[in-house]
This record gives structure tokens, C-alpha cells and sequence, in this order.
């Protein structure tokens, strides 16, 4: 047994009395209060009323109504925010694998015309292999051989995976698409899983790394996967080996 008090503002001295639980109780003590008047014999009890607002109470545990009403609410709010994300990541998971795809077809296709011969006459060309400048090809400078001529593009009858007239200069490639099932390989044979792409090649004859046309070309890759999300890629070819022929 234990014992404290306090002063009340009415006078009314104020008792409470903790009971030291017993083995397998509550080890917190139970502080039982009564109230004494100062003018009454000591000891005397008054009416419960006497402690409205001030006894102290028994220690509490758990949480109220409100408090779970507010967590409930809390954790859905937060809850419905999370789903939200995860729907829109599940629903555009697939767009990063279309756009990386977009992204090796256009590095795939420019390495392709950056690899090919950048001659000054078109290599079928006899004179292919000692021309100095476009004059020297056959039918002379702007004629069927110039490779420099304007509008750059394959001399008659070349397509890109022919086995007897395929493309053979980069000026070829100016012009050249392919489009819905038609992504084909450098030898024409159609890449599974790859329908809903195109592609597109320009090459111009504005010059690049501060070298003048027609001694370097850039080159322009242009891929668009189902995403409608276009992939371009830009690339210069310079005319190193002028009479370098395949």
C-alpha cells in the first residue's frame, strides 16, 4: 500500500491509495482515489462527484474509435497511391524493351553504311580503283558512276540485299527505308519479331567534321518502334580510301 495527495482548489484535500498487485497481476500499480474534506474527521469519504474532473484515472492502453478510423483511412489512401504506381509500371513495362530494340536496329543499320566504301566512282566501275576525281569515272563528272553526283542515291537495278547489284558505296544508302515486316538483315532475310518497325537512311551533302562534301557524308538512322517514339541516330562517313573498291 501506498499513498499520495494532493490539494484541490475547493480545499478538498485529495487521496489516492495504490495497491501493489499481486503475483501474475498487472505490475502497474492501481492508484484507487478518495477524496477528504479538510473540515470533516479525516478519513471520512465524500461523494464520487467530489473528484469530477480532477481523480486521477487508471492507466490506459490500445487506441480509440477515432484513432483506428484515421489509420484505416491513412493506410488506404496510402495504399491506393501504391496500386496506382504499380498499375501504370506493370502497363508501360514493356515501352524500355521496344525503345532499346529501336536503339540497336538504328546502331545495327548505321554501322552498316558507315562500313561500307566511300569511293569516288561507283565500284563497278572500271575505272573504280584509279579514279583522282569524278571526271575519271565513266560518263564523267555528274554522269551514272559519279558517286558525289546530286541526287545521292544506288546507280539502276542496286537493292540493298541483292546478290548481284547490292548496295556498294554509303551514297547508296540515301533514300533507303524499311518499313512494317520488311526489317530485313544486309543479305534481305526478314528478323523475326520485328514488325512493327520501320527504318530510314539519309544521307546529305552538307559535309561533317569540318570536312567538306563531297570528301565526307553524314549520315542520318531513323527508327520508330510500336511506341511511335522515333530513334535517330547521326553518323559521318569520310572519304579516307577513295579507291579502296570491295
Amino acid at each position: 500500500m501506498c499513498t499520495r495527495h494532493r490539494q484541490h482548489p475547493q480545499g478538498i484535500a485529495l487521496q489516492t491509495t495504490c495497491i501493489q498487485p499481486e503475483a501474475g497481476q498487472d505490475r502497474l500499480r492501481r492508484w484507487v482515489p478518495r477524496c477528504l474534506r479538510q473540515d470533516r474527521p479525516e478519513g471520512e469519504r465524500l461523494a464520487a462527484s467530489c473528484l469530477r474532473g480532477y481523480a486521477a484515472t487508471p492507466s490506459q492502453r490500445g487506441i480509440s474509435l477515432i484513432e483506428l478510423i484515421m489509420f484505416i483511412v491513412i493506410v488506404s489512401v496510402a495504399l491506393a497511391g501504391i496500386l496506382l504506381v504499380m498499375n501504370v509500371t506493370t502497363k508501360n513495362s514493356a515501352d524500355p524493351l521496344i525503345h532499346k530494340q529501336a536503339i540497336a536496329i538504328a546502331e545495327s543499320l548505321l554501322e552498316e553504311v558507315e562500313l561500307m566504301p566511300l569511293t569516288i566512282c561507283d565500284p563497278d566501275d572500271v575505272n573504280a580503283a584509279s579514279a583522282v576525281t569524278s571526271a575519271d569515272c565513266t560518263g564523267g563528272t555528274n554522269g551514272a558512276n559519279d558517286e558525289s553526283k546530286v541526287q545521292l542515291g544506288p546507280e539502276a537495278g542496286e537493292t540493298r540485299g541483292s546478290l548481284t547489284l547490292p548496295y556498294d558505296n554509303v551514297s547508296d544508302y540515301n533514300g533507303f527505308n524499311m518499313a512494317g515486316a520488311a526489317i530485313t538483315d544486309i543479305a534481305g532475310n526478314p528478323i523475326g519479331g520485328l514488325g512493327g518497325y520501320t527504318a530510314t537512311v539519309a544521307v546529305g551533302t552538307t559535309g561533317c567534321a569540318g570536312i567538306a562534301f563531297p570528301n565526307a557524308l553524314p549520315i542520318t538512322v531513323t527508327v520508330i518502334g510500336s511506341d511511335n517514339l522515333p530513334v535517330v541516330l547521326d553518323g559521318c562517313r569520310t572519304r579516307y580510301s577513295p579507291r579502296a573498291v570491295p
